[in-house]
């Protein structure tokens, strides 16, 4: 198969083939999570960005040797889903219900003079819900068919068609998900202003714009794990 040059390549992929390239995207506004599928120069074109300068600073930090802890793509699938459920999901149980409070309360505090806040809470309230719900199918459903339908290729033998439904069940369902829930995210930076905190707040509402851009960035490359590496990986099962 020809490779394709870096400009056909989608953002999915040079994230997916580096990590650190993610960076870059993020200075630009680009999203490369649930908006991975884009290619570059497509992206350049919407955002009115120059395409050989991008590819420049993407080359800038291409150059330096990837350490194998940052090569999520070469890392066995079993191994990269329980890195998943470990960093990410134990860091979206150990948060979302304390951020959801945060919220609600500089709501009840600041809402009068920055309504946008009552919708940041909603929609945030929200996402929590979901994503219970969503963690609960990856963990008790989506992960184990995949290891144990992983586990029966490296065997040499075929995968068990009730894991195989099941993969591709989930995989309807969770990019479904990811796609809603990368869209609220949107939306509460949106409202946010890009989290810049206003003059007459206090001391709970910096933190709480700081926990939620927190939970912004490990959700951007929670769904980057899962969209651009371990979903594909899923699929050749």
């Amino acid at each position: 198969m020809q490779q394709r040059t870096p400009e056909k390549s989608t953002i999915g992929e040079i994230v997916a083939a580096d990590f650190r390239t993610a960076k870059v995207f993020e200075t630009h506004g680009i999203d490369f999570c649930c908006g991975g599928k884009v290619a570059l120069s497509t992206i350049c074109s919407e955002k009115g960005l120059n395409l050989d300068a991008l590819k420049k600073e993407l080359e800038a930090v291409q150059s330096a040797p990837v350490e194998r802890s940052q090569n999520y793509s070469s890392w066995e699938l079993p191994f990269l889903a329980d890195y998943i459920v470990n960093t990410h999901h134990a860091y979206l149980k150990e948060n979302d219900a304390q951020i959801a409070a945060y919220v609600r309360k500089i709501a009840g505090v600041h809402g009068a003079h920055h309504p946008e806040v009552i919708e940041v809470a909603a929609i945030f309230d929200k996402i929590a819900t979901d994503m219970t719900a969503h963690l609960k199918e990856e963990e008790e459903v989506f992960f184990p068919a995949l290891k144990r339908a992983d586990a029966a290729r490296t065997s040499g033998t075929t995968p068990k068609a009730k894991d195989r439904d099941t993969i591709r069940a989930s995989l309807l369902i969770l990019h479904r998900e990811h796609e809603e829930i990368g869209d609220a995210v949107h939306s509460i930076r949106h409202l946010a202003k890009d989290f810049a905190i206003p003059g007459d707040v206090c001391n709970t509402f910096m933190v709480t714009y700081q926990k939620l851009k927190e939970f912004e960035d490990d959700l951007h490359k929670h769904v980057h794990l899962e969209n651009n590496i371990l979903f594909l990986k899923a699929a050749d099962l």
